[in-house]
C-alpha cells in the first residue's frame, strides 16, 4: 500500500521549537508503576504515534501534560512552563492552547451540530457576533466534510462522522497542541483513514503539533513523523515508521507484522 505520509511533500516540515518537554516523569496509582521514566519532545509541527498494548500509560501521559494528573518525578513542560506550578487561571489558559480528541468525540447529544461547535467559540473565545460564529462553524464543517450536517443531533450521525464532528469541534478554537487519544477506534477500514489524512490536513492547515495514541498501525503510518513505542511504562524504541517496522528488535518488530 501507498505509504500516504511520505508521499506528501507539501506537508510542512517540523521545526526544531520544542513545544512539549516531557523530562523523566514517572506515575504510580498505589503499587502500580504506570509510566517509569518518561522522556518525550515533540516539536512544534510534528506528529508523534505513540504505539503500546492497553494499560501502558499512553493515556496517563498526555493527561499530565495539560495538568490533569501531575507525575510523582519529573517535569513536564509545554511552552516552556512547567504545568506542575501552574495556578488554576495558568492551567485554564493552557488548555484554550491544547486540543482533545477523544475516543467517543465527547459531543453533547442534546445539542445539534451547530450548537456543539458554537459552544467552545462562545465558552473559551467569548464570541458572541451570530455572524462571526456562524462563519467559523461552516468553515470547521466544510473543513471536515460535513457541511450538510449542521443542523443534525450526534445520534443522527455514524460514528465516523461524529468523530469528523469532534474534531471539527475541536479544531475550531485553533489549539496550537492536538492530543488524539485512539481517534480511528471502533471505524471501519476506509472511515478510519479518512480520519488519519484529515489529522494530517489538520496539521497542515494549522500547522498543530500534535500526540498520536493509536492501535491502528495504518493511522500510525499515514500520520506519524515519529513513533515512539511503550512497553511496560516506559518507551522503548523511537524513530520513523519504517526505521523501527526494520528494527532487529523482536518486539518492536512485533507491532509491525500485520502491515504492509
Amino acid at each position: 500500500m501507498e505509504d500516504t505520509k511520505q508521499n506528501k511533500p507539501d506537508v510542512d516540515k517540523p521545526t526544531n521549537e520544542v513545544v512539549v518537554d516531557i523530562d523523566h516523569i514517572s506515575k504510580s496509582f498505589g503499587t502500580k508503576d504506570v509510566l517509569t521514566d518518561i522522556n518525550l519532545q515533540l516539536k512544534r509541527g510534528e506528529n508523534i504515534v505513540v504505539l503500546g498494548k492497553s494499560g501502558q500509560g499512553k493515556s496517563v501521559t498526555i493527561q499530565c501534560i495539560v495538568g490533569l494528573l501531575t507525575p510523582d518525578t519529573g517535569t513536564v513542560k509545554v511552552f516552556g512552563d512547567d504545568v506542575a506550578e501552574m495556578n488554576e487561571e495558568q492551567l485554564k489558559q493552557l488548555r484554550t492552547k491544547v486540543g482533545f480528541l477523544f475516543q467517543s468525540g465527547a459531543l453533547y447529544d442534546s445539542m445539534t451540530v451547530r450548537d456543539n461547535l458554537e459552544f467552545p467559540l462562545i465558552r473559551i473565545l467569548k464570541i458572541t457576533d451570530q455572524a462571526e460564529l456562524d462563519k467559523r462553524v461552516e468553515e470547521a464543517l466544510d473543513g471536515v466534510g460535513l457541511a450538510d450536517a449542521i443542523d443534525k443531533r450526534p445520534s443522527d450521525l455514524s460514528g465516523g462522522m461524529r468523530k469528523r464532528v469532534g474534531l471539527a469541534r475541536t479544531m475550531i478554537v485553533r489549539p496550537e497542541i492536538m492530543l488524539y487519544d485512539e481517534p480511528t477506534t471502533g471505524l471501519d477500514p476506509i472511515t478510519s483513514r479518512e480520519i488519519s489524512e484529515l489529522i494530517l490536513n489538520m496539521q497542515k492547515k494549522y500547522k498543530t503539533s500534535s500526540i498520536i495514541i493509536t492501535h491502528d498501525m495504518e493511522c500510525a503510518k499515514i500520520t506519524a513523523d515519529r513513533v515512539l513505542i511503550m512497553n511496560e511504562g516506559t518507551y522503548i524504541a523511537e524513530g520513523s515508521f519504517n526505521e523501527l517496522k526494520k528494527s532487529d528488535d523482536e518486539l518492536v518488530r512485533s507491532f509491525f507484522n500485520e502491515t504492509t
